[in-house]
């Protein structure tokens, strides 16, 4: 009865058009007033305890850095780097919209950033060439949402603060992972794109190829100086944001010089809306954790789950479809928020690493962004290329299904993930 209450109070005013952040205290305040709790200076505590948390201070740092690489011309080298390396070969826009994506994930760590800054530069390009928009689209689509699973990522801050887990070992644990699904792309691409007929960029001289390379050195050193840092203990992750937008602002205005003093505020004002959303949010689903807890919500959905305690292999394929049917409906932040305190009991109950379920958490709902009907992503992508919805899902389904098989395969064979976490974590 009490999971009826909850998930009835979240889902009926979501669907009545209520912004997730009110849907989650409207649950949390059902809730309360079923186990007889109500008082309105819990609410007021839990959602001012909610967003006072020092981990959390990553998000508006990594949110500007990926803001300030937008604007500051780091993004557009790297493209460009990627394209004078491997644009001439066969396909060769897509394996640079995967390379870029790649690059540009750990700079940012937000999909919905990278998916705006490689449609604005690459899909044109890839349209001109000959490539099938819906195809192309969904490609830069699929290659965007890497950036939750490579640090830095947001997604694994969020998750690492409501379940209490270190936030370094899943930054660690995520660069692996995260090079598979690059890889898993590059083969679909690889199949999908042979029957096309596309015109190919010329190939060009080692000469420019150094001088593309020499122009991004700057941007590339950002994620070597994070991985380095993080590795080494030089700085704790929130630290590492801060670095990360001081750099970039750095290299965006002193070395670059693309981001003149006048379109600082610009920026600084965009950052802070897009982390407000998600601080807001943040606060709001601690009330709903509260009651979640109080409730022993997690209890209930453990004892549904009671015959598949035994088998972890199991047990994480169920709780892997059951996210994949949520993130059809929910954006990947609320996700987190929701049902990580719901799973993390019945997880570390079975016995399995908190780190390395939230490697497949995390990806999971990252492939969230990229499923209708809400599709965060998609619905930036087809913004950008002016495609609709239908298309850009028929065009997205092959890289799909492919990060999907990576996600079961990384559930089947654990030592995917644990083993290069082992060894980054040296």
């Amino acid at each position: 009865m009490t999971v009826t209450i909850f998930l009835g109070a979240l889902l009926g005013p979501m669907a009545l058009g209520v912004p997730i952040a009110f849907a989650l205290i409207i649950s949390g305040v059902a809730l309360m007033m079923y186990l007889g709790l109500f008082d309105a200076q819990i609410v007021a505590q839990n959602v001012l305890n909610g967003a006072d948390s020092f981990p959390l201070m990553a998000v508006p740092f990594f949110m500007l850095a990926g803001e300030v690489m937008n604007v500051g011309g780091l993004s557009r080298r790297i493209v460009n780097l990627a394209m004078v390396m491997v644009g001439h070969i066969r396909g060769g826009l897509g394996f640079v919209a995967i390379f870029a994506a790649c690059v540009m994930a750990s700079l940012s760590g937000s999909a919905v950033a990278d998916a705006a800054a490689l449609g604005a530069l690459l899909l044109p390009m890839m349209m001109k060439s000959g490539h099938d928009p819906a195809r192309a689209g969904g490609l830069l689509a699929s290659a965007s949402i890497i950036a939750p699973i490579i640090p830095p990522s947001i997604g694994f801050i969020l998750y690492g603060v409501v379940g209490g887990v270190s936030i370094t070992k899943l930054f660690l644990a995520g660069i692996f992972p995260g090079l598979l699904i690059a890889a898993s792309l590059c083969i679909t691409w690889l199949l999908v794109s042979r029957k096309e007929q596309f015109q190919l960029p010329p190939r060009q001289s080692a000469a420019v190829r150094w001088k593309a390379f020499v122009e991004s050195i700057w941007a590339l050193l950002l994620p070597l100086i994070i991985i380095v840092g993080l590795k080494f203990g030089v700085f704790t992750p929130t630290e590492a944001g801060v670095v990360a937008a001081v750099y970039s602002l750095f290299v965006s205005m002193v070395i670059y010089r693309e981001l003149p003093p006048s379109k600082l505020f610009e920026v600084f004002v965009s950052a802070a809306k897009i982390t407000a959303v998600v601080m807001f949010l943040v606060a709001c689903a601690a009330v709903s954790a509260w009651l979640i807890t109080v409730a022993d919500v997690p209890g209930e959905l453990a004892g549904l789950l009671e015959p598949l305690m035994d088998n972890q292999t199991l047990l994480l394929f169920a709780i892997m479809v059951l996210v994949v049917a949520v993130g059809t409906a929910m954006d990947m932040t609320p996700t987190i928020l929701i049902m990580t305190p719901v799973l993390m009991p019945i997880v570390k109950q079975a016995g399995i690493d908190p780190v390395y379920f939230g490697v497949l958490f995390i990806i999971n709902n990252a492939i969230g962004l990229i499923t209708p009907p809400v599709g965060t992503v998609l619905n930036v992508i087809c913004g950008v290329s002016k495609l609709r919805m239908e298309q850009l899902m028929k065009g997205v389904m092959p890289f799909l299904i492919a990060e999907l098989i990576v996600l079961f395969l990384l559930v089947l064979f654990p030592q995917l993930v644990t083993v290069p976490a082992a060894w980054f974590g040296r």
